[in-house]
């Protein structure tokens, strides 16, 4: 037991980042200024590195001490428990969780809480969502949504032939879009229309092999909705190889600088663009606002979204890809 409290307290001096005067987290700055910790599902993902820059910047801004932790890979529950218990023990004042196992962490969230820790969840919900005290995020069914309705309009009453290229059985982010995507575009789970789905699970290469098995099943597929941009640029790749990277539609979410650049040269039609610097940011100030008057922050906060596309469609409000570029992540 003893041996466990030691690896875990050294673990959190090792997580502990200086936001501020300079001199990190040593002597009487460490133990008078109010920390917040930030645990996202990976370091390396350009989401949640901007999200981390977010976190900062916010930290310095309101006279915080950010402490972060990811796993070791998208899904990495334990490493995500571990962080929690180690910024607890260190006195965060709050912890910004995007959730790896949205049921797993529950537990080890309710300890925090139940410790006095304000709890908020950044861009994607826990399950049940009022596990956390509040969450920050894009609302992905409107993301979906805008999607849908863009491709509806952009196909100007062609009958499409549909492929989605969707996330994971049973994750919450994904089935959101999904189901969004359905109701943008008109159309209800089951529809003739969508002639093949396939996981991704927002893979690259995954989205390539997803996306020629759709062409083997429906060669005169003319609609692509893909969980996100990797996704889309692997189906692009797919079709790009069959000769039909000019002929079908692809519209996509997430807004991240690889992607728009892919809409700004037509490889994707059009997507949603969502804020993780901003869900970091406001997160960071609700933990600040805590700390100060002892105030929680509460429900459900969206952070924005916004359609991108050089090719506007009638009736579906967007901004180009010159607005795109200028609030991209990655």
């Amino acid at each position: 037991m003893n041996a466990k409290l030691s690896a875990g307290l050294l673990v959190a001096a090792l997580l502990v980042t200086g936001c501020g005067s300079g001199n990190g987290g040593s002597g009487q700055n460490s133990s008078s200024t109010p920390k917040v910790g930030l645990i996202t599902k990976t370091e390396t993902n350009p989401f949640f590195v901007k999200m981390k820059e977010g976190a900062q910047k916010s930290a310095q801004a309101n006279g915080m001490e950010l402490m972060s932790a990811a796993g070791k890979f998208d899904g990495d529950n334990a490493s995500q428990i571990t962080a929690i218990e180690n910024m607890v023990a260190a006195g965060v004042k709050g912890i910004l969780i995007t959730p790896s196992d949205t049921k797993a962490i529950v537990p080890a969230i309710k300890k925090a809480r139940d410790a006095g820790v304000l709890v908020i969840a950044l861009d994607t919900p826990t399950d049940p969502q009022d596990a956390t005290d509040a969450l920050f995020a894009t609302d992905n069914l409107k993301a979906g949504e805008l999607i849908g309705q863009y491709a509806k309009a952009a196909m100007a009453g062609k009958p499409a032939k549909i492929a989605t290229l969707d996330l994971a059985p049973g994750v919450t982010v994904g089935q959101l879009r999904h189901d969004g995507f359905l109701k943008g575009f008109g159309i209800k789970e089951g529809d003739p229309s969508v002639v093949c789905s396939q996981d991704t699970r927002g893979d690259q290469a995954k989205g390539q092999t997803a996306m020629e098995n759709c062409l083997q099943k429906a060669p005169d597929i003319n609609v692509v909705y893909t969980i996100n941009e990797p996704a889309a640029l692997g189906a692009y790749t797919a079709l790009k190889a069959k000769g039909r990277e000019k002929d079908v539609l692809i519209v996509s979410v997430d807004g991240g600088c690889t992607g728009t650049k892919a809409v700004k040269s037509g490889e994707i039609a059009a997507t949603s663009q969502q804020y993780p610097l901003k869900m970091a940011e406001d997160g960071v100030k609700a933990v600040a606002d805590f700390a100060k008057s002892g105030k929680k922050v509460s429900g459900y906060t969206d952070t924005g979204v916004t359609l991108i596309t050089d090719k506007p469609a009638s009736g579906v409000d967007a901004k180009d890809t010159t607005f795109g570029l200028a609030n991209c992540w990655g």
